[in-house]
């Protein structure tokens, strides 16, 4: 195959040259097409108290993200937070092996077939990229079936956690989310 356009429109990957992914922890950020908020709202229960309504794709994506660790035996997911137009996770790989990305609800082998080009990609792109792939097209999936429109961004952003001090402030970070995001839209900031 010849390379007509010479690599000139090529988008160089996000993640970092040095590092495998296939074994860390990682701060994980994986936001919606044009940040729109498929996911739910951030309401106030009284009190400045908020808390994430989710919708149905969000109460879907909240499924698959708890299903994650039954499906990858190498991974955990100690925490995360589905915000109305991303979601954060810290992910823990544990294993440097790379297996076949099991999904939250594929039925049918056409599915499966359509995302081999994207799954190769993944896997030269480590075990995060396949964990994060299967769990986006789990999602889409689901939306695609269930008549909901959605879409993702087309990549994720991703932290490589290289001590307890930045886990503990990543962990902070996530757990406040909420409640920031409730303050900052009672105080007219814009959080898109």
């Amino acid at each position: 195959m010849t390379d007509r356009f010479k690599n000139k429109y090529r988008i160089l990957s996000s993640r970092a040259p040095w590092h495998d992914y296939n074994g860390g922890i990682y701060f994980v950020t994986i936001n919606t097409y044009n940040r729109q908020r498929f996911f739910g709202e951030v309401v106030d229960d009284g009190d400045c108290h908020f808390r994430m309504d989710l919708s149905e794709i969000g109460k879907y994506a909240d499924e698959c993200v708890i299903k994650m660790e039954s499906l990858h035996d190498d991974i955990h997911v100690p925490l995360y937070q589905i915000m109305p137009h991303h979601i954060h996770l810290i992910i823990v790989v544990d294993s440097p092996s790379i297996v076949e990305t099991s999904h939250c609800d594929v039925s049918t082998e056409d599915d499966r077939l359509k995302n081999v080009q994207m799954q190769t990609i993944a896997n030269r792109c480590g075990r995060l990229s396949l964990i994060i792939s299967g769990f986006k097209y789990a999602v889409t999936f689901f939306a695609r079936k269930n008549d909901i429109s959605f879409a993702w961004q087309s990549r994720f952003y991703d932290r490589i956690i290289r001590d307890v001090d930045e886990l503990n402030h990543i962990a902070a970070y996530i757990e406040n989310n909420v409640p920031k995001w409730g303050c900052d839209e009672l105080n007219g900031i814009n959080n898109d």
